[in-house]
């Protein structure tokens, strides 16, 4: 073995704390780094990554059955620009009546025998697709509200096409393209098809050029040149399915920013004080390897190769073990983006390694270069204790503080090296505002989530009671139900012990000019409508006339609150006045909120189909719902308690953020157990006499635990701080992404308390990472500290 590398073996095994450190921390942050940039990948353009992974069609065709021939739809495919092409596919109309006899949004059907093809390949996520008459396969993301959900196994009657067939919901499957809200069998859509009404095709294409909408138009004109005049009834760009999947899939971006950037800063402070830490404890035997004959080369390789060995082992175990975490994460990413993704893409694996080691390696070549570079006689000259009148005036003002001495003795400690102790301070810091930014991003996402929950019992027509006419047969839905008697209801509801208030809801739909959709409405009544809605700004309706809306509203029809517009329900216009701004989601922030007066004009016989009803705090949920079902049996109406359902990214948000908030903190202790070890090291000929003199293993304890107090306290005092700003400026990036602005409650959730405890956590952070090095040196005995030079 060259002389070289006995060195370096030596100083592996001989520094065994800090090697362990600089193994640890690579690995946490090679984990962290594989982790997030799997995810940035995974989050960066999902909608096209879904969409060339299912070969999703950049044009959804509709063509009347009456004007054109399957065979000449299939012609169409040569099309010029056209690259692949699927259909025909007949399609109709229909409107549904759930298990609970309820009717269901209309949706469009297209007869498809297979889910894949050249185009379009629906992806079956529960269940299995249609293999003959009767059945239906459904799209998973409908925009039927959660309560109206089928399931596998539903049975959906259509009571106004003849004999009133029924669909058994065999399976749930996703279209990246959206083309049609169910399939079934080809054969089955002639049964679907309402006496009167025209039959249709759906046709897919997928283009040669489509990254803008003039190419898709080009593309469309060429398709509609190639059939019969007036064949072609309606198109969709995968350019608007694009822009209006953003939504939550845009929402991990900005955190995984925010937790990659304190993540790699924290690994360059932590690995640079662990990396020169060593450097300097080891100057003097730099010295001794310079006087036998080593040049200043070799020192400098020595050290980076002792840094380089831990770091490697470090970073082997840093990749195998974000994989590993990978891959539970994707599963749920995948959920929400539609996407196959099964693992990390090589290169996040090669740019973390590469990356970890450069750092390293930098680092280290810098800290050794500057020992290697000084004479030999001025390096053993040098001491590892701090000179004399380094920290002076520190320990001379703990002296006065009415403490035990071994308490102010450590509280100086920081002092003696104010560069090292800064590093620390950084370190510290960044835990702090990992902690504080992770708490307060899932409470705000909380808030989020709890603004779509309106009540704590919700009440729907269908009484419990309630029998089929005769004749319907076993398992059939009665006919679609009529709202129940807003009067024997609201009766009913008020009467019962427990009611904090309700708000009857009914929905519909109304158009506005300027917008080609019908916008979704929903009409309120009762006595706290706004039950659950934060307001951003104006408030609430008080009156017929008055309407509240979101903020993709607001920038769709370019309008503020105050603003008066021209609403048409029914062929009646209706002119109201946008009198607030409320934060809800719901219809991706298109929906209006008014009261039912406002649309009574229109249609006359609106009421509420449901209500919605907040308890009085320590109601039992269960006994209040018993109770008011048997006062609502009569009503035909139904009450059961409300379930909000937790979506999937918010369940990976807040994974992520445990996960990456508890490696940041270990990340942040790691480096304070260094720091300690170095300087107990350098010290213990210090705690030798102090051991002599009379200090007992418990002064010792607490002398080691107070030298990191000054350390920890300044540290969480920066870290939460900061904290408070990232969850701001992130959380409010995640409102600017998807379009909405977020109410003060949802952004603004600390309280001075929380800041307080936040910032004593910085200082347990300290202490964790100071408990091992406090232990060793109490257990350090006198004889062999008082040798040690």
């Amino acid at each position: 073995m060259s002389a070289l590398g006995g060195v370096v073996r030596s100083g592996v095994g001989r520094r065994r704390v800090q090697t362990v450190v600089i193994g640890l921390v690579v690995m946490i942050a090679v984990s962290a780094a594989v982790l997030g940039g799997s995810l940035m990948v995974a989050s960066r353009a999902p909608f096209d990554r879904a969409f060339a992974q299912q070969r999703g069609a950049h044009l959804t065709a509709q063509f009347d059955a009456t004007r054109t021939t399957a065979a000449q739809l299939s012609a169409s495919a040569n099309a010029t620009g056209v690259t692949a092409a699927a259909g025909p596919f007949p399609t109709a109309s229909i409107t549904p009546v759930d298990r609970r006899g309820r009717e269901m949004e209309s949706i469009t059907v297209a007869g498809r025998a297979d889910p894949g093809g050249p185009v379009d390949a629906v992806t079956p996520t529960e269940g299995r697709w249609v293999t003959g008459p009767g059945e239906i396969v459904l799209h998973t993301d409908s925009r039927l509200p959660e309560v109206l959900q089928p399931e596998v196994g539903d049975v959906l009657r259509l009571p106004d096409l003849p004999g009133s067939p029924t669909l058994t919901v065999v399976g749930v499957a996703r279209s990246v393209s959206e083309t049609a809200g169910g399939w079934v069998t080809p054969e089955q859509i002639t049964a679907l098809t309402a006496p009167g009404a025209t039959g249709g095709y759906q046709m897919l294409y997928r283009f040669a050029t489509d990254a803008t909408a003039t190419q898709v138009d080009a593309g469309r004109a060429a398709v509609e040149a190639s059939v019969p005049a007036g064949a072609l009834t309606g198109t969709r760009s995968w350019l608007t399915t694009r822009t209006n999947s953003a939504g939550n899939t845009v929402l991990l971006v900005p955190f995984l920013i925010a937790f990659g950037v304190l993540g790699v800063l924290m690994a360059i402070l932590i690995i640079g004080n662990v990396i020169t830490g060593a450097v300097s404890t080891g100057t003097h035997r730099i010295g001794i390897l310079k006087a036998l004959g080593f040049t200043p080369g070799q020192v400098v390789r020595a050290y980076l190769v002792q840094a380089l060995i831990p770091a490697m082992a470090g970073a082997a175990l840093g990749v195998v073990a974000g994989n590993l975490l990978i891959i539970p994460i994707l599963a749920q990413t995948n959920e929400v983006y539609g996407t196959a993704d099964s693992g990390v893409a090589p290169s996040v694996n090669i740019v973390v390694i590469a990356g970890a080691l450069a750092l390293v390696a930098v680092t280290a070549w810098a800290a050794a270069s500057r020992a290697g570079r000084l004479r030999t006689v001025d390096v053993l000259a040098v001491g590892r204790t701090p000179g004399p009148g380094r920290g002076q005036w520190a320990a001379r003002l703990a002296a006065r503080l009415p403490l035990p001495r071994p308490v102010t003795l450590g509280l100086a400690h920081p002092f003696a090296r104010a560069l090292r102790s800064a590093t620390i301070i950084a370190a510290i810091a960044f835990g702090a505002a990992a902690a504080t930014f992770a708490v307060g991003l899932g409470t705000s996402l909380n808030k989020v989530q709890a603004s779509e929950s309106h009540g704590d019992v919700i009440v729907h027509p269908g009484g419990r009671m309630a029998k089929p006419p005769p004749g319907s047969g076993p398992g059939v839905a009665p006919g679609p139900p009529q709202a129940p008697d807003p009067v024997a209801v609201a009766t009913a509801i008020t009467a019962q012990a427990g009611t904090s208030g309700y708000s009857g809801a009914v929905e519909t739909e109304v158009t506005t000019a300027g917008l080609t959709s019908a916008l979704d409405t929903l009409a309120l009544t009762g006595d706290n409508s706004s039950y659950g809605y934060e307001m951003v700004s104006g408030r609430w309706f008080t009156q017929p006339n008055e309407i509240v809306v979101a903020k993709p509203f607001l920038t769709a029809t370019q309008t503020q609150v105050g603003d008066t517009i021209v609403l048409t329900s029914h062929g009646t216009q209706i002119t109201v006045r946008i009198v607030g701004e409320a934060f809800n989601i719901q219809s991706r922030g298109m929906q209006i909120l008014t009261a039912v007066a406002t649309l009574t004009a229109a249609e006359p016989e609106l009421r509420p189909m449901t209500y919605e009803i907040t308890l009085k705090t320590g109601t039992d949920p269960a006994a209040y719902v018993e109770g008011l079902n048997t006062a609502l049996a009569s009503a035909g109406a139904t009450a059961e308690i409300a379930e909000d359902e937790i979506p999937e990214v918010l369940i990976v948000i807040n994974t992520l953020t445990t996960l990456l908030t508890l490696m940041l903190i270990t990340v942040a202790a790691l480096g304070v157990l260094n720091m300690v070890v170095l300087e107990t090291r350098e010290r213990v000929h210090d705690l030798g006499v102090h051991k002599a003199l009379g200090m007992t293993p418990r002064q010792t304890i607490a002398m080691v635990i107070a030298s990191v107090v000054v350390t920890g306290l300044i540290g969480g005092a920066i870290g939460a701080p900061v904290g408070v700003v990232l969850q701001k400026l992130i959380v409010g990036e995640m409102g600017r992404v998807t379009g909405f602005d977020l109410p003060a409650s949802v952004i603004n959730i600390y309280h001075p308390a929380e800041l307080v405890l936040f910032g004593l956590g910085g200082l347990l952070i300290a202490v964790l990472g100071a408990l091992l090095p406090a232990g060793w040196a109490a257990r350090t005995r006198t004889a062999t500290a008082l040798r040690t030079e």
